[in-house]
């Protein structure tokens, strides 16, 4: 990985690089970079987001995805994996990806922020994501207290609606609601 960082890689050479690593590689504007692990609560509340969302969504026309589910903004070129993704109907996936493993039309994205990836999330990742003309719901779970942050696709901007303690998080785009204390089942009974 060393000399990666001095070449410039097409989509299709990143697709390959992540096919033999050990980790989770992003890739923009021909630079490919490690994204960091989760904690053990970080792992958890995914786990609990993913199945919440597929109990609730099961026998409607939307698929949830793991963090193994590459996504990718073709406007901006960011290929990356969010925590959870949803998308409805068929995945669309990228025909610069030679192994068709990147998908291009998620509905929904769940990222589960973490204190090494908060500000990026929050900030530059959140900005690619709006580029992607599918996306409706971008939903940011906190790490370390009961808060949600939806931003939501409304016309031609995005607002960001906060749920904390105890509250419900309603994802508009799906007709899902999701309870504060379902997603955080666990984790946060022993910080």
């Amino acid at each position: 990985m060393v000399n990666a960082a001095h070449h410039r890689f097409s989509f299709a050479e990143y697709v390959d690089l992540v096919e033999d690593s050990r980790v989770k590689l992003e890739f923009l504007d021909g630079q490919v970079w490690a994204m960091s692990g989760g904690s053990p609560d970080h792992a958890r509340v995914t786990a609990n987001v993913t199945t919440l969302l597929t109990a609730a969504l099961r026998g409607k026309p939307y698929a949830v995805y793991s963090p193994d589910l590459r996504v990718r903004s073709k406007a901006t070129g960011l290929g990356t994996y969010a925590d959870v993704t949803v998308i409805c109907g068929r995945v669309e996936l990228d025909s610069d990806d030679p192994r068709r493993h990147t998908a291009l039309n998620p509905r929904v994205v769940v990222e589960v922020l973490s204190p090494s990836t908060d500000e990026y999330d929050r900030g530059a990742k959140l900005e690619h994501y709006k580029t992607i003309l599918s996306l409706e719901e971008i939903v940011l779970v906190a790490h370390d207290k009961q808060e949600i942050a939806i931003v939501r696709r409304e016309a031609e901007t995005w607002s960001t609606h906060v749920v904390r303690e105890h509250g419900t998080v309603t994802l508009l785009s799906l007709d899902v609601s999701l309870p504060l204390d379902e997603v955080y089942r666990d984790p946060l009974a022993t910080a």
